[in-house]
Parts: C-alpha cells; sequence; structure tokens
C-alpha cells in the first residue's frame, strides 16, 4: 500500500521500536489500516446544548463531508459523526480497526467532538430471519454465546482512542426490519442487552454510553416492552421519520409510543434524548416538519442529533426538498436568515449514497499479528521518513 513501508526493511528493530516512537500510541493491526490515539473522557456537553451532526456516509467519505456540510451551514460546528458497522458478519460487528478508523481520527481531532457508532447485535442482521430463528438466536445470546463479539468491539475503539463512543445499539428493535429485534422475545432481548453492555463495560479503559434507540410509535410491540433497565441505558433515543401513520408532527408528537412519550419516558427514568435517526420521507418536502422538529430539539435539548442526510430524507445531499433544506439551513446556519436561492448545493458523489455500510470482507488469517505506528511528519523523523506509518509483523 503506498505511504507504508515495513520497519524491517528500514533496518528497525524491535528493541530500538519504543526509541523510535518516543510518547506514540503503537496500535495491532490485524490486515486492516488504523491509528491508535489515547484514551478520552466522555465529550463535555456546551451548557446543555444539543450536538448537532449528520450522517453523511459511513465511511471516510462521510468525514470529508462533515467539513462540506458545515461550510454549508455558515460555520455552524457539526459535533457529532455518525456511522454504522455492517451486521452482515460477527467480524465486521466487531469493528475492524480499518473500517472506524477515519471516524476515530475525526473524534480525536477535536475533544468536543462526540462518535455516534449504530452497532448491530446479531449478524445476518438484515437477512429477514423468521421469527422462530430469531428466538432462537436470542435464547443463544441471552447465554452468553455472543459476549466475545462485543469485547472485541470495545477493546478497539478503546485501542483507536475513541473509548467515549455513544453505542446505540440494537436500533429500531421494536420494529421488524432486523435480526436483533426485540419482538420474537422481549425478555431474551433485555437480558442479551445487559450481557453485551455489561462485557463492554468490563473492558479497561472504556467510557461508552449506550442509546437505546426505537423507531416512533408503536411498530411491531411497544419499545417500553424492549427497554432493559436504568443500568444498562445511559440515553433513551429515537429515530422518528416523517411518514404515516402519523400524517402530522402533532400526531408524530401525540402518537402512542411517539414523540411525547419518548420526552415523558426519558423524563421518568432520569435520562437524557436523543435522535440517532430523522429527516424527510414519504410525506415528501415537508417544510413544516422540518421547521417543527427542529423547534422540538431547541425545547427538548436531546444531548444530540443526527439528520440523515442522503435522498429521500436529507437537505443537503437532496435536491428533492429545496423548501425543507432552505428551512434547515436558515434555523442551524450560524447566520440566522442566510438563504440560498439556488436551493441546496447536493455533493458530487461518484456513486449513489448507500443506506447502509457495504460489508467489508475479512482479511485471511496470515499467521502473525501486525503493529503499526503513525510518525506525524512535522516530526524530527518526518525529514527523513516521509512514510506516515511503519509496520511489523510479530509471527506466532
Amino acid at each position: 500500500m503506498p505511504g507504508k513501508r515495513r520497519l524491517r526493511d528500514l533496518g528497525i528493530g524491535t528493541a530500538a521500536l519504543t526509541l523510535l516512537v518516543g510518547g506514540i500510541v503503537v496500535a495491532e493491526r490485524d490486515g486492516q489500516d488504523t491509528q491508535a490515539g489515547k484514551g478520552a473522557s466522555p465529550t463535555p456537553s456546551a451548557a446543555g446544548a444539543t450536538a448537532v451532526g449528520a450522517y453523511l456516509d459511513y465511511g471516510p467519505k462521510g468525514v470529508r463531508r462533515m467539513a462540506e456540510l458545515s461550510r454549508w451551514l455558515g460555520g455552524t460546528e457539526l459535533r457529532v459523526g455518525h456511522t454504522y458497522l455492517p451486521g452482515d458478519l460477527w467480524e465486521n460487528i466487531e469493528g475492524r480497526p480499518g473500517f472506524l478508523a477515519s471516524w476515530a481520527a475525526w473524534r480525536r481531532a477535536d475533544e468536543s467532538r462526540m462518535l455516534v457508532l449504530n452497532t448491530p447485535m446479531m449478524e445476518r442482521n438484515e437477512e429477514h430471519l423468521s421469527d422462530d430463528e430469531v428466538r432462537g438466536l436470542l435464547s443463544e445470546a441471552a447465554a452468553g454465546a455472543f459476549d466475545e463479539h462485543f469485547r472485541k468491539l470495545a477493546e478497539r475503539l478503546v485501542l483507536l482512542g475513541v473509548p467515549d463512543t455513544v453505542i446505540v445499539l440494537g436500533w429500531e428493535m421494536n420494529g421488524t426490519t432486523y435480526s436483533h429485534r426485540c419482538g420474537p422475545d422481549p425478555v431474551a432481548w433485555r437480558t442479551y442487552w445487559n450481557r453485551i453492555v455489561t462485557t463492554m463495560r468490563s473492558v479497561p479503559g472504556q467510557g461508552f454510553r449506550f442509546d437505546f434507540a426505537p423507531s416512533r410509535g408503536r411498530d411491531a410491540v411497544p419499545w417500553t416492552e424492549c427497554y432493559p433497565g436504568d443500568d444498562v441505558v445511559d440515553i433513551i433515543g429515537m429515530d422518528s421519520y416523517d411518514q404515516p401513520p402519523a400524517k402530522t408532527f402533532d400526531e408524530q408528537v401525540n402518537e402512542p409510543y411517539g414523540l411525547q412519550k419518548q420526552a415523558d419516558f426519558a423524563a421518568e427514568h432520569g435520562k437524557p434524548l436523543s435522535f440517532p435517526e430523522w429527516g424527510l420521507f414519504r410525506n415528501g418536502d415537508n417544510p413544516e416538519y422540518m421547521r417543527r422538529m427542529l423547534e422540538w430539539f431547541e425545547r427538548h435539548r436531546p444531548v444530540y442529533q443526527t439528520i440523515t442526510d442522503y435522498c429521500p430524507h436529507g437537505v443537503w445531499q437532496c435536491a428533492e426538498n429545496p423548501a425543507s433544506s432552505r428551512v434547515f439551513r436558515e434555523m442551524l446556519s450560524r447566520q440566522p436568515g442566510t438563504a440560498d436561492p439556488a436551493g441546496p448545493t447536493p455533493v458530487p458523489s461518484e456513486s449513489p449514497k448507500p443506506e447502509k455500510p457495504t460489508p467489508t470482507v475479512p482479511a485471511p488469517d496470515t499467521g502473525g499479528r501486525e503493529w503499526c505506528v503513525s510518525l506525524p511528519l512535522t516530526d524530527w523523523f518526518g525529514q527523513w521518513l516521509p512514510d506516515r506509518e511503519f509496520c511489523l509483523r510479530d509471527q506466532q
């Protein structure tokens, strides 16, 4: 890979590695690109203000687009980066370092930032497994069959320097879309959630926050039946799109298990709110919804809100919603009243925005571990060693 050179090719032995590295963290590599960083304390809140972000793409493109969206908003700071782990294979749910490296680097660059990571609870998460299959998997999960996968994820997040990541675990569990749904066996599901949280919290250096985020409304089951307990939930979130059965925003607020129920439930349990996913949908370009939703955030002060910004949901990358885009921009811009007569400016893209991460194929096991270090080019060594990263394979 360009820009990378093996340590042994430079004549640097393992005994000299510590002298070369100095205070830089050395990270274990398992065949993917990564950069380790130091652990961080939980992200501070600016006087209770809601941290704003967006889902722009799951990989490096999403990281680059954060700055572009901020410019479109007149310089408004986007403090929340939001991405998803693929739910196809356990190896990917474990958070392969190459998949998370760019987001980890973005988070570490500013202590005021927050990384939000949607984390599946099951592999084959979107293969439309039957209720019987899901029930059997939940039984295994409740007995501890999958604990080790989440231990690995926690260890990798700590190693990457993002131990304060917000984990949106098993999102929209009250629906029918995902294999990690709650409906087939709520008791086993709650037990499984407890096992995951306990396992991840047992990893030294972690400071994770766990976000319980159902979809708005009753869906397949009331989401309150899935709630696993105050001791294992830090934030009560909700995915809320502008779609039926609620036809108006007032109906979205007042429907059974809607926005008001979320606010009341969170208050009863002493938890803050969040909105990991929200945006336009089946009601089309709806500036009234956009305005009312942003006003709801101002009133209820969630920890964070991240709009899903691709078509049909989005406002910046989706030219189909010019009126809603104008409202979003005016209400969140650092320069209130900013108008763009030409409408939103979608980001050019080589391909359509994926709704979910593309599964990555695990690299083959070559029989050893690879240890890497990243050296800033401004360091003393940079004048002779222009490559950013050096690796050493430890044969086992």
